[in-house]
């Protein structure tokens, strides 16, 4: 009996003047185009969201300079950047999930698990805390805690080669461990740095400034070209080290440079709004199941991170007012929920 043949994904071949082909899928195009036009709309109505409400029409007014002065001091300086850090917050966490899912071939093997996320957290707390450092000492320190967090996961994972579920359960270990020195953390610092610390903990885009744009925008154009060229070894080392190593891909060291890429980004986020949970977890799922796409997904995983941190603090804001809620408390429940179904899906496939 004939089996129905599968029909071929529509794709594209590319050819530069150099010589260069490169293959586009049709629908993975589609997809990055619509979540691009869906962060920007977000984007955009966010900006005219709050106590001084604006038009779209007039927030693009504003942009492009031909508004009041009025309203281009609030789109400009006030709301403008809180709305670029989103967008660069959500995609290093879009990135960095699809990363750690990808190297550990694992839809667990996000920040959240792997405890990265609190490393950050005990950083920035050990300078709130114990030093009540600024703005920019607090950012340093959730900066180096991200990335101590992460290689200490790494080297403890480590057993001739790092393996995707030895990697998450070091993580969940870590994790735990690091949440309670948070814990103790807080109970050791007076009202004002706790009350301090907690804020920070939740994760909020409110107060963000150029300064938080600036440094993201920079790691971005240095990390993400690095990842996006060894998208293709990453996609290799989905099928197995041996299978790499055939196809002429050093696994070991092609790993550790993309993991080393992901701690920066998810690091770097955490740094510039907190701890925002689940979204470098939920993202790059997400991406795969609107692409029907094997592989990575990294530009995908990208977009969809970034729309999915502007629109859940576009609904914190539309149905609490600005600044009541935190973006990180909507994430976390949205992230939640999508976490449990997750569980219930892997157990269901027999796959945990």
């Amino acid at each position: 009996m004939l089996r129905p043949t599968r029909t071929p994904r529509p794709v594209r071949a590319l050819r530069t003047p150099g010589g260069l082909s490169l293959r586009l899928d049709v629908r993975t195009c589609a997809v990055v185009a619509l979540l691009v036009l869906a962060a920007l709309t977000a984007g955009v109505v966010l900006i005219g969201t709050g106590d001084f409400p604006i038009s779209a029409s007039d927030v693009l007014k504003a942009l492009a300079g031909r508004g009041g002065p009025g309203q281009e001091f609030v789109v400009r300086e006030l709301r403008l950047p809180r709305v670029l850090v989103g967008l660069l917050v959500g995609a290093c966490l879009g990135v960095g999930g699809a990363l750690f899912q990808s190297v550990s071939r694992n839809p667990l093997g996000s920040p959240d698990v792997l405890g990265l996320s609190q490393g950050s957290a005990a950083g920035a707390l050990t300078v709130i805390v114990l030093f009540s450092g600024s703005a920019t000492a607090v950012t340093l320190g959730a900066l180096l805690g991200g990335l101590v967090t992460g290689v200490a996961v790494y080297l403890l994972a480590w057993k001739q080669g790092v393996h995707g579920y030895r990697l998450v359960l070091v993580g969940i270990g870590v994790s735990a461990v690091v949440t309670a020195v948070n814990g103790y953390l807080i109970t050791k610092a007076d009202f004002v740095d706790a009350a301090r610390a907690v804020v920070w903990m939740t994760g909020s885009l409110n107060g963000r400034d150029w300064t938080q744009v600036g440094s993201l925008a920079v790691l971005c154009a240095v990390v993400l070209p690095l990842v996006l060229a060894n998208a293709r070894a990453l996609r290799m080392l989905e099928m197995g080290d041996d299978v790499s190593y055939a196809l002429g891909v050093r696994a070991e060291r092609v790993r550790l440079l993309l993991m080393g890429c992901a701690v920066l980004l998810v690091a770097a986020a955490t740094a510039a709004a907190g701890p925002v949970s689940f979204v470098a977890l939920t993202a790059p799922q997400l991406a795969r199941r609107l692409t029907r796409s094997p592989g990575p997904n990294l530009l995908p995983s990208l977009c969809m991170g970034a729309a999915l941190l502007v629109t859940a603090d576009l609904t914190a804001q539309r149905a609490f007012g600005a600044d009541q809620l935190p973006v990180g408390v909507v994430t976390g429940v949205l992230g939640g929920v999508y976490l449990l179904w997750l569980l219930v899906t892997e157990r269901r496939a027999g796959r945990i």
